[in-house]
């Protein structure tokens, strides 16, 4: 799995364009504002080692927003970061059980719908801390 972890003023988006058959179609447009954005790869390898890489997420991300002092997240499914990509069914699975496990620790939790292109415009803060990269 790769995240690219971002601080940010705000992270707005707009459905564009199902990528997917099986998903639902969904028409959303959302502003989200003083949160962590976490743009998130599933690779095919994570799927042998779903357990691990699911805890192993949600200590990086928990560390994260302890790091900003943030409590609300963006999870945004981001299949860029590597050619390696796991099943959508999968990542959406490991997508559900990390927001599960957030929310279980008091954190507000947004996803974007999975199986779209998008339009988004994000306001990332400018310390050094603001963009980190992790692969689990």
């Amino acid at each position: 799995m790769k995240i690219l972890m971002f601080d940010t003023e705000y992270f707005w988006y707009k459905t564009f364009k199902k990528t997917l058959e099986n998903v639902d179609d969904i028409k959303k447009e959302e502003k989200i504002e003083n949160t962590a954005v976490f743009f998130i790869h599933v690779e095919s390898k994570d799927e042998d080692r779903k357990n691990k890489v699911i805890n192993r997420t949600v200590r990086n991300l928990r560390w994260y927003l302890n790091k900003i002092d943030k409590n609300i997240v963006v999870l945004h499914s981001f299949a860029h970061l590597s050619s390696n990509k796991s099943s959508p069914e999968f990542a959406m699975e490991v997508f559900k059980v990390v927001k599960e496990k957030l929310e279980k620790r008091g954190i507000k939790v947004h996803v974007t719908p999975f199986g779209y292109f998008y339009e988004f415009s994000i306001h990332v803060r400018g310390e050094s801390l603001a963009k980190v990269f992790q692969e689990i």
